[in-house]
């Protein structure tokens, strides 16, 4: 049986499911994407083939592995895009919540199947009818867990709309001894650097005291206010809209002195360093241009202190 234990995002990792990019379908169409970075590179034609996608996942698992952490990966559905694996569910304390995802990717939790039997049934949650959240939107952080949402009224407006406020009200009524704190995000089906598809993508704890964020992300003000009050302005690495549509949030701690981070993220991984922070840097841009990056492919299942 498979260990469930994730109380935030920066204890040590020991076990972890990562994407899959083999037979992911190709590129799609441009009415089939559902996100503006990805209806991006399909009107450039520059969108990933699946040679460089494998690639830089077999690049990722290689460091998880160097640093013995258990690595899992779906099983393979062909023609179907598995690469982002938080979405399909994320774990909170022993329990792995299946998420509700969009019509076009539901299909994606068939992968886990043989994961899932590996883990105690009642700790399978499956979400009410209605209630909507993907696991890039959840964010465990000790005794809080951190929401990305949107407005009510716009949940059903936008394709990048991924949590709604049942999916929110779950969270607080299934975790009573969790403080549950809610942001909504700026969204756009159209533009990157407009749109926080997820909370990882504006927002990351790390270390024990620091984030990476973006506030201009974040539509109230008191929300960001709340964050600086939290975390402390000096603990916090700001990012641009432009930062935040390169996913230069969407880093993945495997402990809390160590980071892995896109190469390309000169500035922020520099920061890191003078930080103190171990940076295992890899290439990944040919993900990042569907919308996600490290954190997006990778669904942590086991952390420890």
């Amino acid at each position: 049986m498979l260990s469930l234990n994730v109380n935030n995002e920066t204890n040590r990792l020991k076990a972890v499911i990562v994407g899959l990019a083999k037979d992911f379908g190709g590129t799609p169409l441009l009415e089939e994407a559902f996100d503006p970075t990805s209806k991006k590179h399909i009107s450039n034609n520059t969108y990933p083939i699946e040679d460089n996608l494998i690639n830089e996942l077999s690049e990722l698992k290689s460091i998880l592995k160097k640093h013995n952490i258990k690595v899992l990966t779906p099983k393979n559905l062909k023609g179907y895009n598995q690469i982002f694996a938080r979405d399909v569910g994320f774990v909170i304390d022993d329990y792995f919540i299946k998420a509700s995802l969009i019509k076009n990717r539901q299909k994606e939790i068939d992968g886990f199947t043989d994961i899932l039997s590996l883990i105690n049934k009642s700790k399978i949650i499956n979400l009410p009818k209605d209630t909507f959240i993907e696991g890039g939107d959840v964010m465990p952080h000790n005794n809080y867990i951190f929401v990305g949402t949107c407005k009510k009224n716009d949940f059903n407006d936008f394709q990048v709309c991924r949590t709604n406020t049942n999916g929110v009200k779950f969270l607080t009524d299934f975790f009573p001894n969790k403080k549950i704190k809610a942001f909504e995000l700026i969204k756009s089906d159209t533009d990157s650097e407009k749109s926080a598809l997820h909370l990882d993508c504006c927002l990351q704890p790390i270390g024990v005291s620091n984030a990476i964020i973006c506030k201009e992300a974040f539509t109230n003000n008191n929300d960001v206010k709340w964050l600086e009050s939290y975390f402390g302005n000096k603990n916090l690495i700001n990012i641009s809209l432009k930062e935040m549509a390169l996913m230069y949030s969407n880093v993945f701690s495997i402990s809390n002195k160590t980071i892995i981070s896109e190469k390309s993220f000169i500035r922020l991984n520099t920061i890191l360093k003078e930080k103190e922070f171990k940076v295992e840097e890899v290439s990944y841009k040919e993900v990042s241009k569907m919308g996600g990056l490290l954190r997006c492919s990778t669904l942590p299942l086991e952390r420890i202190k």
